[in-house]
């Protein structure tokens, strides 16, 4: 832990900057710290759909400690059980699922904060605080203004909440989640969908204005440079588990096309 705890991608936000980040989706601290050495800003270690518990958690977060990457975690729920747990263990910010209501997104912002701004257990004991060792006031003291809280945007009613969702104080962006959108929407898998297209500039229109920032998951760099145009700061632009799929599906074709015969 340093001398004075700070969330380097908060302050790149707050300056108006893009970041780029990665899913660390396997629950291995080897694709974290590769990842990590390879410069991206931050990674989202998945807990959601990833098959990681907390001990995972704090593996990958010592696999990139030796890096200037920032551990960001997406939470199985929004729970502020779960998400003590997760800060606890040193992430840096959370992005909460399936977040509906501005009391939802509420309760997310609260579940980061020490009071009174918020009911996060105190404790100088845990990774976060640096076991005690002389760094733990210093986190205490500044963790409330540094960790980052996002939530997702899912579902129709997230999307016709917004701009009571935006209002709340201690919220930092909106995560877009374009394949759960389009399905609670009734197009199964399909953000393409011009409904669904619609849906997602209207509300990252909102956000923009709302001054929150914005956040997907993309599938190419392609796509990638395009969102970024169109005002995102954060885009998780590659996958460890997905990624590497694709790498070894395009090797082993391109082995049967060279010798079909063998």
């Amino acid at each position: 832990m340093s001398q004075h705890f700070n969330n380097p991608v908060k302050q790149l936000l707050r300056e108006g900057k893009k970041t780029v980040g990665a899913w660390a989706q396997l629950g291995s601290p080897l694709t974290a710290e590769i990842l990590a050495r390879a410069g991206f800003d931050w990674l989202m270690i998945d807990m959601e759909h990833g098959p990681g518990d907390i001990m995972t958690l704090i593996s990958q977060c010592q696999a990139i400690s030796g890096t200037s990457c920032v551990p960001l975690v997406r939470a199985p729920w929004n729970d502020f059980v779960i998400a003590k747990r997760i800060l606890d263990a040193g992430a840096y910010g959370i992005l909460f699922p399936y977040v509906n209501t501005r009391a939802e997104a509420e309760a997310a912002v609260r579940a980061c904060r020490y009071p009174p701004a918020g009911i996060r257990g105190v404790a100088g004991s845990p990774r976060a605080a640096g076991f005690g060792q002389g760094s733990a006031a210093n986190y205490l003291a500044h963790a409330n203004e540094e960790i980052l809280v996002l939530i997702a945007i899912e579902t129709p009613e997230a999307v016709s909440n917004l701009p009571e969702i935006l209002q709340v104080e201690g919220l930092d962006g909106i995560f877009i989640g374009p394949m759960d959108l389009a399905t609670a929407m009734g197009h199964f898998a399909d953000p393409s969908h011009p409904d669904v297209q619609s849906a997602i500039a209207g509300a990252e229109e909102q956000a923009s204005k709302a001054g929150k920032v914005l956040a997907t998951t993309c599938t190419s760099w392609e796509q990638a440079e395009a969102l970024y145009r169109r005002g995102y700061q954060m885009l998780m632009v590659l996958a460890d588990g997905v990624g590497l799929a694709r790498i070894a599906a395009e090797r082993v074709a391109a082995f049967r096309t060279a010798f079909p015969e063998r």
